[in-house]
């Protein structure tokens, strides 16, 4: 009967020292590191060969963490349409109370647009480095302050960068695309 010392991992870098006793040999540590996860079960069937993502879409379903990101996911991507289109019913109104020429409105919607790309562009990459939540959080408390300011528009300039800084709404599609890749398989991540 004999006794040995094994090494485990704890962290990245870090190695603990354990006392094994040779009676319990069934129990060996081998020193590999063993993979951690956050939630010991899901409420919906995951792949683990895709790193515990979804495999399938349950609507009535608000489990951790795949289908409450999936749920948050869609209900931010509503308000951030709320917000980019807010101003749209109102254009004829605009139009009248500031005197303004069909051209002057279409330059306002297509201002509207470029935020929108430009904006997609910046946030692709930042979701890689911040996360799709933290910047769909900030992206729509951003959006949300032109889009209160409306009625102090007193010209076409005004009204052009107004729609600039709310089309910054739109880019949030591109959270949403990234936050449900990160959740649902490849299967079902169309779907989702």
């Amino acid at each position: 009967n004999f006794s040995f010392f094994v090494y485990s991992p704890v962290q990245k870098d870090e190695h603990i020292l354990h006392y094994t006793d040779s009676s319990n040999m069934a129990e060996v540590d081998t020193g590999a590191p063993s993979e951690w996860k956050k939630y010991e079960t899901y409420g919906v069937e995951v792949d683990p060969d895709q790193d515990d993502k979804a495999k399938e879409i349950r609507l009535c379903n608000f489990s951790r963490p795949h289908m409450r990101a999936f749920h948050c996911a869609w209900v931010a991507f509503f308000l951030a349409f709320f917000i980019w289109f807010a101003i749209a019913p109102l254009l004829s109104e605009i139009r009248t109370t500031l005197n303004l020429t069909n051209e002057e409105i279409w330059t306002s919607s297509i201002v509207g647009v470029a935020g929108t790309i430009l904006m997609r562009f910046l946030l692709g990459p930042l979701c890689d480095k911040v996360g799709a939540r933290r910047l769909f959080s900030l992206v729509l408390c951003f959006a949300s302050i032109p889009t209160a300011c409306t009625g102090f528009v007193n010209s076409a300039v005004g009204l052009s960068v107004l729609r600039l800084f709310i089309g910054t709404a739109g880019g949030t599609f591109v959270m949403c695309q990234y936050w449900t890749s990160r959740m649902f398989t490849k299967e079902v991540v169309g779907t989702a």
